[in-house]
């Protein structure tokens, strides 16, 4: 079964653009559009997407409030920003209020479909320039150092599949070992690490090196 998607964006061409990207790959539906907080109400009302592509970034439209009404209506749906919003204190508030992936819109198409897969798994997604403004925010920026961790070798390489945004079933296939195995790799790593979420696993890894964090958005 596809995915299923709803746009919620003020901008004609930027939902243009993502409704053509979207019809071009059948791995996901597009079920609806808003251009404003009404008619993204209105959609929500009646359709269930499991993932919400939505920009809070204009208040005349939207705004980072609305996402408390969205998670009423429709608690199941995954949220994904994709936004020009470039203000850390912003990006900082709109994470704090439980999206599951951000996206800058310099972002690519390869970019914009590992973060649909993921929201739609109800895990995260972040483009390295969200990545950086999150390590400057709770650590600062640091080189990337020794790995002082218990992990054994397949838990660092499991953590770094994360970081990159694989999904459990894309890490099953590419190390050859069951989902099953992943999701108990996953859930002694975060033992180990006493984190609590996805997205301190993923500043985690790119702390330590594990993924790169200069690379462009």
């Amino acid at each position: 079964m596809p995915i299923s998607v709803a746009i919620a964006d003020s901008q004609y061409l930027i939902r243009v653009g993502l409704r053509h990207l979207l019809a071009a790959n059948s791995t996901v539906e597009l079920v609806g559009e808003a251009s404003d907080k009404s008619e993204l109400f209105q959609l929500l009302e009646h359709q269930k997407p499991q993932v919400l592509i939505f920009d809070y970034n204009n208040p005349r439209s939207f705004d980072q409030d609305d996402l408390a009404k969205v998670k009423s209506i429709s608690p199941e749906t995954g949220i994904l920003i994709i936004s020009a919003d470039n203000d850390k204190q912003s990006i900082y508030d709109i994470l704090e209020k439980g999206v599951n992936s951000f996206l800058t819109k310099e972002c690519d198409e390869d970019e914009i479909f590992k973060a649909i897969q993921a929201t739609a798994n109800r895990e995260k997604f972040f483009c390295h320039k969200v990545l950086e403004y999150l390590l400057e925010k709770s650590f600062g920026i640091e080189g990337e150092g020794c790995l002082p961790t218990p992990l054994t070798p397949r838990e660092v390489e499991i953590v770094k599949w994360v970081a990159e945004g694989k999904t459990a079933k894309e890490i099953s296939e590419i190390i050859n070992i069951s989902t099953h195995t992943i999701y108990t790799h996953r859930k002694n790593i975060m033992k180990k690490l006493k984190m609590n979420s996805t997205s301190e696993l993923v500043l985690y890894a790119v702390r330590h090196g594990l993924v790169d964090s200069s690379l462009p958005t």
